[in-house]
């Protein structure tokens, strides 16, 4: 048989993306900026700017964080998803994993950005965090995916991007006007507003007419998902993923120049672009690892994206610097202002350890 057609029911490359993911997430940001802290030079001060969301319009490095992992978790969909229905497994038990893992997610955003643990009804957020958003996208594609045919699904991307397009610019915000992609003037953030209370994060962020985007952003995985399921030549795989990548970023940036690219608005053109960059990194992930059998190098992000979820939680609620400030104080009076890169990159060493004894006693916690 072409080994080019053998398919294993685990893409490697998958977990490594999810792993790149989450090492952005857990270390990259705070890491970049320590060191720009330290060194102070005009290109240590680009890398911490792309490691920072802009103020408004645009997006730089660090807004494909989120959709990355929204596009991750629709990617493994096929592949878990079909599993169980091709074993004849009942709707109802189908039905009851997804609200469960729906409401598990929910939770732990929570813990981690709706401070739950402040044991503070003041304080309490219903919906303020990436985990909550992946529970969106996730339970809306799933059903999707499970009802639809193929070119229903496609539909349906398209009908989640057009119908919030129009959300965002046809209805009234009252006492502003017209809504517009601004600040404090969208009917997004109003509709958040209006439904949460004095629940509401208080952020420029929208959450809940946003699940049309987080949705879009879900199916945009499953679609990739799929080519990489298909019997396709690996080869013809990573070619369809690529050029999808830079179709999805293209059409976005046309779509931005009338409706521009806001990732705390989740507009329809970031969604395209974002997921158009999502295709190209799994496409790049891919060929190097499923296409090229280069696979040692991705050993580190394998570990981190094995337990992606856990290590996303313990980096929000155990904060790993402090902890290596302990050990590490002593470095300070040599180091000097490079010293915050130092408890970061030893923070994030303690958590790695956690994650790399949990991989080699096949501990993984599975939502």
């Amino acid at each position: 048989m072409n080994e080019n057609l053998v398919k294993p029911n685990r893409i490697l490359s998958i977990d490594v993306l999810r792993g790149f993911d989450m090492l952005l997430i857990i270390f990259a940001d705070r890491f970049f900026i320590n060191l720009n802290e330290g060194a102070g030079t005009s290109f240590t001060e680009s890398l911490a700017k792309q490691f920072d969301h802009p103020e408004w319009f645009g997006s730089t490095f660090y807004d494909i964080i989120m959709p990355l992992f929204l596009f991750v978790v629709g990617a493994v969909i096929p592949f878990s998803l079909s599993k169980r229905m091709q074993e004849n497994t009942s709707m109802t038990s189908i039905y009851g994993k997804l609200i469960k893992r729906f409401i598990i997610l929910f939770i732990l955003g929570w813990i981690v950005q709706g401070n739950l643990l402040a044991l503070d009804s003041a304080q309490f957020h219903i919906f303020s965090n990436t985990l909550q958003a992946i529970a969106v996208g996730y339970f809306f594609s799933c059903i999707a995916y499970i009802h639809l045919k193929r070119k229903w699904l496609y539909f349906t991307f398209a009908s989640c991007l057009i119908i919030y397009a129009l959300i965002l610019t046809i209805p009234y915000v009252p006492g502003v006007g017209k809504s517009v992609l601004l600040p404090d003037r969208n009917f997004a953030l109003y509709f958040d507003h209006l439904v949460f209370g004095k629940f509401d994060d208080g952020l420029q962020y929208t959450w809940l007419l946003t699940g049309f985007g987080f949705t879009a952003t879900t199916l945009s995985g499953i679609f990739a998902g799929e080519l990489i399921k298909s019997k396709l030549p690996r080869k013809k795989v990573v070619l369809y993923l690529f050029i999808s990548g830079i179709v999805g970023l293209v059409l976005g940036l046309i779509w931005g120049i009338w409706h521009p690219i806001v990732k705390k608005l989740w507009t329809s053109s970031f969604v395209l672009a974002s997921s158009g960059v999502c295709y190209i990194l799994l496409a790049l992930f891919y060929w190097i690892i499923d296409v090229k059998g280069k696979i040692k190098w991705s050993f580190p992000l394998k570990v981190i994206g094995m337990n992606a979820i856990t290590a996303y939680v313990l980096s929000h609620v155990i904060y790993f610097p402090k902890i290596a400030d302990f050990l590490l104080f002593g470095l300070e009076q040599y180091t000097g202002a490079y010293y915050g890169m130092i408890i970061t990159t030893g923070g994030f060493g303690l958590l790695y350890l956690l994650l790399w004894y949990m991989y080699k006693n096949k501990t993984f916690i599975k939502v």
